[in-house]
């Protein structure tokens, strides 16, 4: 009887541990997408497309020698410089229109880039030849995947990085008064278009970095950002749009939710934990775990 309690005591910390760092890559995707709405309350429905750019471009880049980890600066950089051009050419004419102008847009764009992914790399599933960190590191009676330590560790330290960014230099005081009143922002000097470009960008290289870490352990396919862009709305929603705070506490929780629902209940009925939580969230307290009304 004893070691039953032992045994399911340490499946529980298994689970628990998995859960976290599943929660923490969550939390580098979800930050992106609030910091965009946060500043500009766009809500981006081609983010998770976003994401699986980044995975292929990680790819491209492991298949001529450089490895997920080496890539990541280059892809996080090169998903930045898209995202501005993205936010120039498409969504600043967007902003210009109705506020449902926003949705089907980015809506459109999910189409097109899952169409042009279909086109170019086909519908196969891709992974990095050789990845790096294929074993198991013990911590206790604890067995991780060093794989999965590399990410979730990797996503806590750019999540960080994010915070400090937004919270203590000029530049993030700026995307701050943007989005607390952008007329006075305006009158105050902030040059506003200049402000969403950066956000647009920086969110899209955020994205980009949480697609090179996931690329430790994850194939690539032409959907393949739309399980975990679904996962950062309810994330985004759970912590309060715009609240980067909210978006790290609410993923951790999306992820240990995520796992245990997988083990306890089913695999094919993992989400529901999370959606019942979102249900609840919503229902008692709209504006989300830390976010404001």
């Amino acid at each position: 009887m004893a070691d039953a309690g032992v045994e399911a005591l340490t499946t529980f910390e298994q689970l628990l541990a998995g859960g976290l760092l599943a929660g923490l890559v969550f939390a580098l995707v979800a930050v992106g997408l609030t910091l965009v709405y946060g500043v500009m309350d766009v809500v981006n429905f081609a983010h998770g497309e976003f994401l699986m750019l980044a995975m292929y471009a990680t790819l491209g880049l492991a298949l001529v020698g450089i490895g997920p980890l080496v890539g990541l600066p280059l892809v996080a950089i090169a998903l930045f410089l898209f995202g501005v051009v993205i936010y120039r050419v498409f969504i600043r004419r967007l902003l210009a229109g109705p506020p449902e102008a926003t949705v089907f847009g980015t809506f459109g764009l999910l189409v097109l880039l899952q169409g042009l992914a279909q086109s170019l790399f086909t519908g196969d599933f891709q992974s990095v030849p050789h990845p790096p960190f294929q074993g198991t590191l013990r911590l206790g009676a604890v067995a991780l995947s060093q794989a999965t330590l590399v990410e979730g560790i990797g996503a806590l330290v750019l999540t960080g990085a994010l915070f400090a960014f937004v919270e203590y230099t000029e530049t993030g005081r700026a995307m701050r008064a943007v989005a607390e009143d952008r007329v006075a922002a305006t009158l105050m000097g902030i040059d506003v278009q200049r402000v969403n470009a950066l956000a647009f960008g920086i969110g899209a290289a955020c994205v980009g970095a949480a697609g090179a870490l996931l690329m430790l352990s994850f194939p690539v396919f032409p959907t393949a950002g739309a399980s975990f862009a679904l996962t950062a709305f309810v994330v985004v929603a759970l912590g309060g749009f715009g609240s980067i705070q909210g978006a790290l506490v609410a993923a951790l929780l999306v992820g240990m939710l995520e796992v245990l629902g997988g083990y306890y209940l089913a695999p094919e009925l993992k989400m529901v934990p999370v959606y019942v939580a979102y249900l609840a969230i919503v229902l008692l307290r709209p504006q989300g775990l830390l976010g404001r009304r």
